[in-house]
């Protein structure tokens, strides 16, 4: 299985939402930028910096769009899109893109080569471009609770732990976080510390605060996924499934540690949700 990775790459104009084609010389097509994984790279990783290297603009990830497969002379092939605004950067054409053009979706529907391709573009007209993204992550694995004396707050990240929370600080910034909120326990601090970014804490969205009034700290929630831009949250198993199946309507919500919920909302409406049960995404 040959694994590849993209995004229908998007930026705000005047007159709307625009996005990226490129064209490749090499078949002589029109497309979404994409390209195959490097050995040991994850699918984010690989989606940001073949958008980069193919239309020299710096990608902020959002929603998940889809999976599409195909064959090629290698074999099957598997490509994973995601949704990503342009952020710094310029076209410069190269030996895998000579030309890219912004258009509006309806012109890019027209200039796609691939009936794959519109498939992806379809589903990220569905979606719409979210006005916030929250990724809600819990907290790494900790220490055993049984051979800890103090309080459990202040109970540590294990060995395991500190190595999911270093995979994090690669998953999380490809998604250009704007701030980031805690939980108080040290366990979900250090979670997010290797971010390097200052943490804010949320004691409504821990355990105790959270359950003490569950209405207060859904409001809270809703507060900070208003904000525009990307808020990340670090929490709990015992908060993360009632927020999302709040807001999901799923009963079943998975929450393993170091996992992460990717929600997207427009006008306050949860218009997306992508699960990440690994921290390498």
């Amino acid at each position: 299985m040959i694994l590849a990775a993209g995004a229908v790459l998007w930026r705000r104009t005047a007159s709307g939402v625009e996005l990226a084609v490129v064209h490749r010389p090499r078949y002589d097509d029109w497309s979404l930028p994409k390209g195959k994984l490097d050995r040991g790279e994850s699918m984010p990783a690989a989606a940001v910096r073949e958008v980069a290297e193919e239309t020299g603009f710096r990608a902020r990830l959002g929603p998940r769009l889809c999976d599409i497969h195909y064959e090629v002379p290698e074999g099957p092939k598997t490509v994973r899109f995601w949704a990503a605004e342009a952020c710094a950067g310029a076209f410069e054409a190269n030996e895998e893109t000579d030309e890219l053009r912004w258009c509006s979706p309806e012109q890019a529907a027209r200039l796609l080569s691939y009936r794959r391709d519109l498939d992806v573009l379809a589903r990220f007209v569905d979606i719409g471009v979210p006005d916030s993204l929250v990724l809600l992550v819990r907290h790494a694995k900790a220490g055993n609770r049984a051979q800890w004396d103090g309080h459990d707050d202040d109970r540590p990240l294990s060995g395991t732990g500190h190595e999911q929370a270093r995979h994090l600080a690669d998953l999380l910034p490809l998604y250009g976080p704007d701030r980031v909120a805690s939980a108080p326990p040290v366990r979900c601090r250090a979670t997010v510390a290797p971010l390097g970014m200052p943490v804010d804490d949320e004691p409504l969205l821990g355990e105790e605060g959270y359950w003490a009034d569950p209405a207060a700290g859904l409001a809270r929630f809703h507060e900070l996924a208003a904000r525009p831009g990307v808020t990340v949250i670090c929490s709990q198993g015992g908060v993360i499934p009632d927020v999302v199946g709040t807001l999901t309507g799923a009963d079943d919500v998975p929450s393993r540690k170091a996992s992460t919920w990717v929600l997207g909302f427009t006008k306050g409406e949860l218009t997306s949700s992508d699960h990440y049960a690994r921290p390498t995404g």
